[in-house]
């Protein structure tokens, strides 16, 4: 027996031997499987952190339980002229619940009320006791917003990271960017037109606003908006040799944050999308058709004495001269009576095709979705031309006039307004640029009447002193209810710069203004519109650096002398 325990107590450290090297095997297993976990979360880590662009975002059927992994390009930006950021996007946040994982409702909708504080807490119970699998609790929340809602610690809640539209100009630039939905497609203006390209995510879309300016015309336009009571104003500048919109304003604006927020009147854009009687601005294209038909000149004279009446209609003006005129002094006059007139010259139908050659009867071709058709009489009879000559009973865009107008003064050339740089691709398909509308030798009598109405006529207000301004009032009486309220304006004026040779057209609305206590009971285009006109050139100017240059008042006022008389007219600032 003694042999036998021996044997034993000699077998024993072997045994042990055995076991130790077996339980270091078992721990190098389980170190190498620690180690390869780790090195698989590792990779994954950098995968996302430094190989992506971005997060991977989540695609999630909202009756469903899966979560299918989605990689996609963040939303292109939107850039000004000079490439300052009028909209980008940013990853952010959003809060989902799966309610199958959530035992209390009310404790969970309690407390998320107290962190998401623009939802209501009755509403928040409501998706939380749908039963639903998966429902949007809130999209783009903030960082610390999802801090607090993870701290919680309810399983049925979950995050998934969204594009979040962001625009840093605000509400500057609203109807020119337009904005986007929840899901991130465009819903108007560049957004909206260029939702492919943005998509894509991959080159900016360069417009050919300068913030600079959109702000300098947006602060006037405010301004004067709040000074005469105005319901609404409009304002474009505009390149009169390219056709590069450089600022476009249409007011009230809107948040583009928060386009759900806004009043349709404050998302119209009057701009591009609004018609309306211009009035006395289109004494510009009448005056330019008669010249460039050969049948009118300067010198050429129309009685003025006694208003004109066609069948029930009587064309009467609002500072009547009582005389014969020129065609400079019906001008500078703004004479509704002597425009009428000139334009009988041009027979029955000679100003409809002129103003259907200046773009009058079809869209503007601009960068934008929200283009309005303009409203003309159909059929043109033979009061249409008198009236239309001085702009009632024909409604435009805003764009429509400063695009003729620059056709006007450029010497003769229509343009394409742009709001896309070219080097990007437009959005929308181009009309053909480059159409002779006028001859240059009726541009350079137009600029000459331009100049002579800021110098002598209606539009004084607009001068500015060092850079030479030329430009036309308007007043239009608007019609409601089929008639037309004498209490109700449309008062505006379209200037150019420099004036002898031009480089930008800018236009200034103000819609139904009041008188204001310093300007005797008028709130005509040359009293509200000119002064903005004005105000944008001074500061323009340097900030293009335009020279400034020798005053040629004197100048032009030598060089009509022929064809006007009296001192400086007695209704500056007044027009209909």
């Amino acid at each position: 027996m003694s042999g036998i325990f021996q044997r034993d107590k000699m077998d024993i450290p072997g045994e042990r031997s055995s076991t130790l090297g077996l339980a270091k095997t078992r721990l190098v297993l389980v170190a190498s499987v620690f180690v390869l976990g780790y090195l698989a979360i590792s990779l994954r880590l950098t995968d996302l952190t430094l190989l992506r662009d971005r997060p991977v975002t989540e695609s999630v059927a909202l009756t469903g339980d899966a979560v299918k992994p989605l990689t996609k390009p963040l939303r292109g930006t939107i850039v000004d002229r000079n490439g300052e950021l009028m909209a980008t996007s940013l990853a952010m946040p959003s809060v989902f619940a799966n309610n199958t994982l959530i035992d209390d409702p009310k404790q969970v909708a309690s407390e998320l009320a107290k962190i998401l504080t623009e939802q209501k807490e009755a509403d928040l119970l409501k998706k939380l006791a749908s039963g639903r699998k998966f429902v949007w609790i809130q999209r783009n929340i903030t960082p610390r917003q999802q801090y607090a809602i993870n701290a919680l610690g309810h399983p049925g809640l979950g995050f998934q990271d969204e594009d979040r539209r962001i625009y840093p100009a605000g509400s500057l630039a609203a109807h020119i960017t337009g904005y986007t939905d929840v899901d991130g497609r465009g819903i108007a203006g560049i957004e909206k037109l260029g939702n492919a390209q943005l998509e894509k995510g991959d080159t900016p879309v360069a417009l050919t606003i300068d913030l600079r300016v959109q702000h300098i015309l947006h602060r006037e336009l405010a301004s004067s908006m709040e000074k005469f009571r105005a319901k609404a104003a409009t304002g474009v500048v505009m390149d009169v040799n390219s056709g590069e919109i450089i600022a476009m304003v249409s007011l009230p604006d809107f948040d583009p944050h928060h386009p759900s927020a806004a009043s349709d009147d404050g998302k119209f854009n009057r701009v591009s999308l609004g018609v309306f009687e211009m009035g006395s601005t289109f004494k510009l294209f009448s005056t330019a058709a008669a010249l460039d038909s050969g049948q009118v000149s300067f010198g050429t004279t129309f009685d003025t004495t006694l208003p004109i009446k066609v069948g029930r209609f009587t064309i009467s003006d609002y500072h009547a001269l009582h005389r014969i005129q020129t065609v400079p002094e019906i001008f500078i006059h703004s004479s509704n009576i002597g425009t009428a007139r000139m334009a009988q010259t041009l027979g029955p139908n000679g100003l409809k095709d002129f103003y259907k050659r200046m773009g009058f009867f079809a869209q503007v071709p601009v960068d934008l979705p929200e283009r309005g058709f303009p409203l003309y009489p159909n059929p043109w009879r033979e009061i249409s031309t008198l009236t239309a000559s001085f702009g009632h009973g024909i409604a435009v865009s805003p764009l429509h006039l400063v695009r003729a107008t620059a056709a006007l003064v450029n010497g003769g050339v229509m343009v394409t307004p742009q709001l896309v740089k070219k080097e990007n691709k437009s959005l929308l398909p181009q009309s053909p640029a480059g159409e002779r509308v006028v001859s240059p030798q009726t541009s350079l009598k137009i600029r000459q009447l331009l100049e002579l109405t800021v110098a002598e006529g209606t539009g004084s207000k607009a001068a500015v002193e060092g850079y030479n301004v030329g430009g036309k009032t308007g007043t239009a009486e608007k019609n409601k209810n089929g008639r037309y309220d004498s209490n109700s304006l449309m008062s505006s004026f379209i200037g150019v710069f420099p004036i002898g040779e031009p480089r930008y057209a800018v236009l200034a609305i103000l819609d139904e203004p009041k008188p204001a206590p310093d300007t005797f009971g008028y709130a005509t285009g040359g009293w509200t519109g000119a002064p903005v006109v004005g105000r944008v050139v001074e500061q323009m100017a340097p900030l293009y650096q335009i020279p400034p240059s020798l005053d040629t008042s004197a100048e032009i006022m030598n060089e009509m002398s022929p064809y006007i008389k009296g001192a400086k007219s007695a209704s500056a600032g007044t027009d209909r």
